[in-house]
């Protein structure tokens, strides 16, 4: 029960409001305590773990997504993606998505891209009739393509503590990241029509001459933005052209990501100064803090729970529940969608994934395909409530009330972001068929 325990007080302190690096570390205190385990050697094993190359790119790419926010690199995306859809309303909540996609094809994080999309599209979309709950709950939901979109901060923690390739992740979760978009995409042509609807016969009522302030894509026109966005486009072509391409490993790629983001807000764009720069480091700085203090004190904690021989245990109570292959991938699912609401991706990813790694392998799932399942699973968590801090984030970006962007939220994970996971979760192909194409698995 140790570890049910466990889990429990993780979540105690989150709720409670202390750091989640430090709600680890509570953990941590425990399980030694309960275990009686030496210290001085599981200190040593969490160190061990953290000498990784790999690990080099988390920091990397972590910066990479600060300096294109800082340099002007997202905006130039955002105006060419808004200039793609040439005005059309019904256009831009797809704009927005497809903003997300690409953003998240450079940095690979998720508050990034709600930060940056956000500040830029929420206030032109609500002047032209989308309601500022609803845009809040689509961007917190297509902020998360940064986690399936290579190169991906969550799948890079995933491939450190379950030992798998970091390439073969990357390519894994494409397909399922296609499939997401399509279906945002599909979700928004319809949703849109009703209020944008019923926001016209609002203005027509009022009588009111206003006119929406005009965007930079309006101003710039298809080509322009085009043009000025080629610097931006180039910058996921090099790097994951260099990933799979068998030029750069993860970690080279994310030094080129940095090299590249600092070049063009410098001496294209010209929006990156020295300031900006500082704070950028100092940011990318914080955040890999956190996040390493969550790697190192999670990886104790797993070989805490590997010498107790946990991940075993817990095959055996699942499969003496049932033997069937379709309702464990069903309780997996669950289970994944339930710690998710509560815990945030880097937890799920660290502490929770790894326990259902030896029940999935046993039951036949390969373990790139389940790491395509932790991350569709996350991006519902994410925006579900009670925890939810992607979706608080978007709310506080588009000025909204998260009460109201709750039934929106939930229409978005119900019709399109459960759909996707169960389809990614019953087709391992989907997952699977890059990666081997390529062949990087």
């Amino acid at each position: 029960m140790e570890p049910v325990y466990g889990i429990l007080i993780l979540i105690a302190l989150m709720i409670y409001g202390v750091p989640v690096a430090w709600s680890f570390a509570g953990v941590l205190a425990y399980l030694v305590w309960a275990y009686d385990t030496n210290t001085t050697t599981l200190f040593l094993q969490g160190f061990r773990g953290l000498n990784s190359v790999i690990l080099l790119a988390l920091p990397l790419f972590i910066l990479a997504g600060y300096l294109m926010e800082s340099g002007g690199i997202a905006r130039r995306l955002i105006t060419f993606m808004e200039a793609s859809v040439k005005g059309r309303r019904n256009g831009l909540g797809s704009a927005l998505v497809m903003s997300s996609a690409v953003f998240g094809a450079i940095s690979g994080t998720a508050t990034a891209a709600v930060a940056s999309i956000g500040t830029i599209m929420v206030d032109p979309l609500a002047e032209r009739g989308y309601p500022r709950p609803y845009t809040s709950a689509l961007l917190g939901i297509s902020s998360l393509l940064g986690i399936l979109i290579p190169p991906s901060i969550t799948l890079i923690l995933f491939g450190v503590v379950t030992r798998q390739s970091i390439t073969a992740l990357f390519a894994a979760t494409v397909v399922p990241a296609i499939v997401l978009i399509i279906g945002l995409i599909i979700y928004n042509k319809i949703a849109c029509k009703t209020f944008l609807r019923e926001f016209d016969e609002a203005q027509a009522a009022k009588s009111d001459d206003h006119k929406p302030t005009q965007t930079d894509a309006e101003r710039d026109g298809f080509w322009k933005s085009a043009f000025k966005a080629i610097p931006a486009l180039l910058m996921p072509l090099v790097i994951l052209g260099g990933i799979y391409g068998g030029f750069a490993t993860p970690t080279e790629a994310a030094s080129i990501a940095v090299v590249l983001s600092i070049a063009v807000g410098f001496f294209i764009y010209r929006n990156l100064t020295p300031k900006r720069l500082i704070t950028s480091i100092v940011k990318a700085g914080e955040t890999t803090g956190t996040i390493i203090m969550i790697l190192l004190f999670s990886l104790m904690i797993g070989r805490i729970m590997v010498a107790e021989s946990v991940p075993q245990d817990l095959t055996k109570f699942v499969t003496s529940l049932t033997e069937n292959k379709i309702l464990i991938l069903l309780i997996v699912n669950a289970f994944l969608t339930f710690v998710g609401m509560i815990m945030d991706d880097v937890s799920v990813t660290v502490v929770i994934a790894p326990l259902f790694m030896s029940l999935m392998v046993s039951v036949g799932v390969d373990p790139v395909h389940f790491a395509s399942i932790v991350a569709c699973s996350v991006v519902i968590g994410a925006n579900s409530p009670p925890m939810a801090p992607i979706l608080y984030m978007a709310c506080k970006i588009g000025k909204a009330s998260i009460h109201e962007s709750v039934k929106p939220a939930l229409q978005l994970i119900f019709f399109v972001a459960l759909p996707v996971m169960l389809i990614v979760t019953y087709v391992p192909s989907l997952s699977l068929f890059l990666p081997r194409l390529l062949g990087v698995y």
